[in-house]
């Protein structure tokens, strides 16, 4: 055979087969980044900025404790939000023993079933008949965990368990102030009524708990 037509021929036949090559390396698989850039809007955030994929958008993850704890009320209440009853419950926490401590009735009043109010009254007119004033101060934010949330009757009903440190100055007549340190553990029982135009929560009972 001619060796200038072997050269030619192999040649071609390289051609032929880079060709095959780049047919099977050079194709693009999946989206690519200037077809995102094309498709995502004008001012929508980087693939970076969004949620990966798995990643609760509400809050972190359920464990499997919480979940078996809220069944009862999710099942009732699909929309029931346990991280964001807790966040409302830390506030309600706070808002009551500043309340309770100062004899702030105004402020306690939305917060309490009556049977609650009417116990809390009764010792808030005790400290005032003593003429003792107090104030209660956290210094930290209270810890609360979701102990049960479920339904009895047409009553949305959970229980948190809060762990708080707690500085109460207590004020007397002709008495200089003392300030006392201590932590607290407590189980508190909050309910709603199911279909109630009100979604706010009342605190219905306040029992000692295990720190």
């Amino acid at each position: 055979m001619n060796p200038q037509f072997q050269i030619i021929l192999f040649a071609v036949i390289a051609a032929v087969v880079l060709f095959q090559l780049y047919n099977v390396l050079g194709k693009k698989v999946g989206r690519q980044p200037e077809e995102d850039a094309r498709a995502r809007p004008k001012g929508a955030p980087e693939a970076a900025d969004a949620p990966q994929a798995g990643q609760a958008a509400a809050g972190p993850a359920l464990d499997s404790a919480t979940l078996a704890a809220i069944a009862g009320l999710k099942a009732r209440d699909p929309a029931f939000d346990p991280h964001r009853f807790l966040d409302g419950a830390r506030q309600a926490h706070e808002t009551i023993v500043r309340g309770y401590a100062e004899g702030d009735r105004e402020a306690l009043k939305p917060l309490l079933t009556s049977v609650v109010m009417t116990s809390f009254e009764a010792g808030m007119a005790d400290r005032e008949a003593r003429g003792e004033q107090e104030r209660v101060e956290f210094p930290h934010v209270p810890r609360a965990d979701l102990e049960l949330a479920t339904v009895q009757g047409d009553k949305a009903v959970a229980k948190v368990r809060f762990l708080s440190e707690l500085k109460q100055t207590i004020s007397a007549v002709e008495a200089e102030p003392r300030v006392e340190e201590r932590r607290t553990a407590e189980l508190w029982t909050f309910e709603r009524p199911l279909n109630a135009s009100d979604p706010n929560w009342v605190l219905a009972r306040v029992e000692p708990a295990t720190a």
